[in-house]
């Protein structure tokens, strides 16, 4: 089935392939499975293995590649499991198990409202920073102008490490046509998984404070329409250096240059980062698949 995260209509925000009851699954099929998919994270829902948890999550990109943050991958499942009645209607706080993290997860269910989830993600790690932008400015087909000089182009994670890259304004964020090759190898360079390139001039100032784009080509996705393990890192950046106040909830932009416009809501108190966002459940259906004599005979 598939998922529209961080939208507020089906056929926008970012969608997730989810694939629940996959504990029957071998890892590769799992991993077969996001390939025939081809979207940015297919996630698959699993009993936990670590006291605590409610539920264990794996997510993997389309070349098989697994991924340990949480965004919009995670968030999707929450959004599924509260849709269909799998997670207690008596309780609003759960936890996710992904990887070797225990991450807490809030559901939202206001009257009248689509529900809305909340997850927490590491704290925030504050990686290497590129200090000369000429090669990633060309890898990204910019000029070197393009990057605010005034602003850290810098690796942050909150679960995923991400270069994060200020550029002047969002026409310049539009104009970034990436070469996915150099882009990797800037990326293996400064130590970051994926590329968000931003710019604080957002469409909607009201509430947002960034325009942004997401690139990885580390793990086989041309470009993401919406990113919760980047959109973390940036507010934890943005509070750290003074733009937003710590503890205010403000909007991430994303996916607007895709058509499928995104608003990732962030909050950033400390070193707790919380990602929040709703969703529809935009299809569904069955996985036909072979026999695995040493994981059952389960069908998806």
């Amino acid at each position: 089935m598939f998922v529209d995260v961080f939208a507020s209509r089906p056929l926008a925000g970012n969608p997730v392939a989810l694939v629940p009851n996959a504990d029957n699954l071998g890892l590769t099929t799992r991993r077969a499975i996001a390939q025939e998919f081809n979207q940015s994270e297919t996630t698959f829902i699993l009993r936990p293995t670590a006291p605590g948890a409610d539920w264990r999550l794996q997510s993997f990109t389309p070349i098989g590649a697994e991924v340990f943050g949480a965004g919009h991958n995670a968030l999707g499942a929450w959004l599924w499991l509260t849709a269909t009645g799998r997670v207690a209607a008596n309780r609003s706080r759960f936890v996710q198990q992904i990887g070797e993290y225990l991450l807490p997860v809030e559901v939202d269910r206001t009257p009248g409202r689509p529900p809305v989830v909340s997850m927490d993600q590491s704290p925030p790690v504050f990686g290497h920073a590129v200090d000369d932008p000429g090669e990633l400015a060309s890898a990204l087909g910019l000029s070197g102008a393009d990057i605010d000089a005034g602003r850290p182009t810098q690796v942050v994670s909150t679960g995923a490490g991400h270069l994060l890259v200020p550029l002047r304004d969002r026409a310049a964020v539009d104009a970034a046509v990436p070469d996915s090759a150099r882009l990797a190898a800037v990326l293996r360079k400064a130590g970051g998984e994926g590329c968000y390139i931003y710019s604080l001039d957002p469409v909607d100032p009201a509430d947002a404070v960034a325009y942004c784009r997401f690139f990885n080509p580390t793990m086989g996705i041309h470009e993401d329409p919406a990113t919760g393990t980047a959109a973390g890192p940036l507010m934890a950046q943005l509070v750290a250096d003074g733009i937003v106040a710590d503890g205010t909830a403000a909007v991430i932009e994303q996916g607007y240059s895709l058509g499928r416009p995104s608003r990732i809501r962030v909050t950033v108190a400390g070193e707790r980062v919380r990602v929040s966002g709703s969703g529809m459940i935009a299809a569904e259906g069955t996985l036909h698949l072979p026999d695995e004599p040493e994981a059952g005979t389960r069908r998806g």
